[in-house]
């Protein structure tokens, strides 16, 4: 009985041993079904969003629920809360689950150039969304002309101006393309109207912070006649900084036209808004992804219209 209790052990140990010199991608790789299971296969889209705190994300993000959902597709969320570094475990993370396709709207231009090697080096591809990733390789980007909106706001103001005023400018988060080409669109434009750029901070994209900037801003040029926010969150801030009325009639132009923007603009309190289609580009996004997944050919940029709300427009 000892000698068949020995045998047994024996047995066990060898078999143990066996498994465990496995190769580390035998030991780990999923089955058909668990690879299923963990959200992978062709249809599943992880979304990698910047931010859920800014309601232009928020819509963006249904936009894309909203097409998955009649696609029959399944939509895998990441929230990087505005950081770079989440951002990257995040997509890490799609990357792991197998995901299809790939939609990224990334928190820093430049920051996520590595996360996006790392899905091609997977085979997965990556589209776009709202900022692009600087000197990567993604299958599509899906955006405003960010630069076209810049200058649209520009001559709007320099029109409410008569050709001559002096301008704060809130700019959005540093490293972002979107915020790189407003500024851009925006200042171009407005040297060739006539408009004078006296301040320009970064306020990220964010609604109190653009009430502390522009509270700063206003205190040390006190001769402003308007701001130009380079999206809706921080313009309602600089809106609040501005109740006070102690700063005369500064004229307030945004970027976004997200419901708080356009109501805003219907109150008469904020000029204008360059409205973009947030839902659309959510859209579009799975749209693109569906295409992806079923091996057809995409566009390589595609352009959402934008439209300037003004209080008679958006009435």
């Amino acid at each position: 009985m000892r000698k068949l209790r020995l045998i047994a052990a024996a047995t066990f140990v060898v078999f143990a041993a066996a498994c465990s010199q496995q190769g580390p991608g035998e030991a780990s790789a999923p089955s058909a079904s668990s690879s299923s299971a963990a959200g992978g296969g062709n249809k599943t889209i992880g979304l990698a969003i910047s931010t859920q705190n800014n309601p232009f994300f928020v819509e963006l993000k249904d936009g894309a629920q909203k097409a998955a959902a009649a696609a029959g597709l399944q939509l895998v969320v990441v929230d990087a809360q505005d950081d770079p570094a989440r951002q990257i475990s995040g997509v890490e993370d799609l990357i792991q689950k197998k995901v299809g396709v790939i939609l990224l709207n990334p928190t820093d231009s430049s920051a996520l150039a590595g996360a996006v090697q790392s899905a091609n080096n997977a085979h997965i591809p990556v589209v776009t969304l709202d900022r692009a990733v600087d000197g990567a390789n993604v299958a599509s980007h899906i955006a405003s002309d960010n630069l076209a909106g810049g200058a649209m706001a520009a001559k709007f103001l320099s029109q409410q101006l008569q050709g001559k005023g002096n301008v704060l400018e809130l700019q959005g988060v540093p490293g972002t393309s979107a915020a790189r080409d407003r500024g851009k669109g925006f200042d171009d434009e407005a040297q060739k109207d006539g408009l004078k750029i006296i301040a320009q901070q970064p306020a990220n994209f964010d609604r109190a912070q653009g009430l502390s900037v522009t509270e700063n801003l206003l205190q040390a040029h006190p001769d402003a006649n308007a701001i130009f926010a380079q999206n809706d969150e921080m313009a309602l801030g600089a809106l609040r900084a501005l109740d006070s009325g102690k700063h005369g009639s500064v004229v307030v132009v945004a970027f976004d036209g997200t419901p708080d923007g356009i109501k805003a603009v219907k109150d008469g309190k904020m000029a204008a808004t360059v409205a973009q289609q947030p839902g659309e580009i959510g859209r579009l996004g799975v749209e693109t992804a569906q295409k992806l997944l079923s091996n057809q050919s995409v566009d390589k940029g595609v352009a959402v219209p934008l439209k300037l709300v003004t209080k008679d427009s958006a009435n």
